[in-house]
């Protein structure tokens, strides 16, 4: 293990924690791309900032975002 990472004993711990940090990097992604989307960022603008395609983006925000009233920008 890398010296940056305390070692735990017991490995339930230790996946409870990786569990943990997904649900909360999913919580940060959440807000960071509405208020992205808010700010009227593009798809493309928002898919370059996290590393993924617009596709992606799209399909893992846009309904969350329409339910949430984001006014969304359309292609032109």
């Amino acid at each position: 293990m890398s010296a940056d990472i305390p070692e735990t004993q017991e490995p339930a711990d230790a996946l409870a924690a990786v569990v943990a940090l997904r649900r909360l990097a999913d919580q940060l992604e959440d807000a960071a791309v509405e208020q992205a989307m808010r700010a009227g960022w593009s798809w493309p603008q928002v898919a370059e900032a996290l590393g993924v395609t617009r596709q992606a983006v799209h399909k893992k925000h846009v309904k969350r975002l329409i339910a949430a009233g984001v006014t969304l920008r359309r292609r032109q």
